[in-house]
């Protein structure tokens, strides 16, 4: 039988450090990738010790933009891609598990794994921590692959697809920079050819790296546009819309009082509330965050 064929592509931007860290854990995996694609802006989102056998692919930013050209670059040549963000760390045997729980599940089209820790909603996860974390992990037996629950959308940061179902399919590049949401996007239009799930047949460490990020005032915007944007389009159900905008606009405004040293309360605030205008003007679009 033939071995599955797995690329890996990794969206970057400001972050040669993390990208740096990532790469050895992907060429120290069981099950070795087909492919591995870093989509960057240009040099300066590179590491100086690039490993060898890595394939870099530059041009315009945007996560949703950067993830296109990397997955044009391997689609016909793999059977599955691994979109990693540049601050997960994965378990060795993450690749395997993802080749096993695709063969098992012959139904199954997009895929996330069992975060071991997620650092997104704190300061974040500092590599030694996340190393120590995904090597104690690697101790135990590796896990059959079995669904755990079946979802509507995807958490970008670790999630894997069936390229024969992808076809044409693409990003939405009208999410543009960080794209808030791309990732449930692109799974809920995958969910029309397959089950979208959740398994424990891979794991890893999301770090939740601040660094790169969009400002606080264009996620500000985009937490408002970008599920109203999504709803009107059909790939966000318009109850789960409200509820997304609800939970983050209170977040913001009762966390401003208070706010993390790692968050720009007030520009999420000051984007929630120029959405809002424009969604009153009828001129919301999520584009505008490229001249906020």
């Amino acid at each position: 039988m033939r071995k599955t064929r797995i690329a890996v592509v990794i969206a970057t931007l400001g972050r040669p450090e993390e990208v740096g860290q990532l790469l050895p854990h992907l060429k120290n995996q069981t099950h070795a990738p087909s492919d591995i694609i870093v989509s960057v802006t240009g040099d300066q989102d590179l590491p100086s010790d690039m490993p060898d056998g890595v394939r870099v692919v530059q041009g315009s930013r945007g996560l949703p933009a950067q993830r296109n050209r990397g997955m044009i670059e391997v689609l016909g040549a793999c059977d599955l891609i691994a979109f990693f963000d540049d601050d997960y760390v994965p378990s060795r045997y993450a690749l395997a598990g993802a080749a096993a729980l695709f063969e098992r599940f012959p139904d199954i089209v997009g895929a996330n794994g069992n975060l071991v820790a997620d650092g997104i909603n704190s300061a974040g996860i500092d590599y030694p921590k996340a190393l120590t974390l995904v090597e104690q992990y690697d101790r135990n037996p590796q896990p059959a692959p079995l669904i755990l629950k079946e979802r509507r959308g995807l958490y970008g940061c670790n999630m894997i697809f069936r390229v024969a179902q992808i076809q044409d399919m693409r990003f939405d590049e009208n999410l543009p920079l960080y794209g808030w949401q791309e990732d449930v996007d692109f799974a809920a239009r995958m969910m029309t050819r397959g089950s979208i799930v959740t398994s424990q047949a891979f794991a890893g460490v999301h770090r939740g790296v601040k660094g790169g990020r969009t400002s606080g005032v264009r996620l500000g915007y985009s937490q408002i546009a970008n599920p109203i944007y999504l709803s009107r389009k059909g790939t966000m159900r318009w109850g789960y819309a409200a509820q997304l905008i609800t939970r983050n606009f209170a977040a913001n405004h009762v966390k401003a009082l208070w706010p993390e040293p790692w968050v720009d309360r007030m520009g999420r605030v000051r984007g929630n509330w120029l959405a809002l205008r424009h969604l009153l003007t009828g001129r919301i679009d999520p584009m505008k965050v490229l001249k906020i």
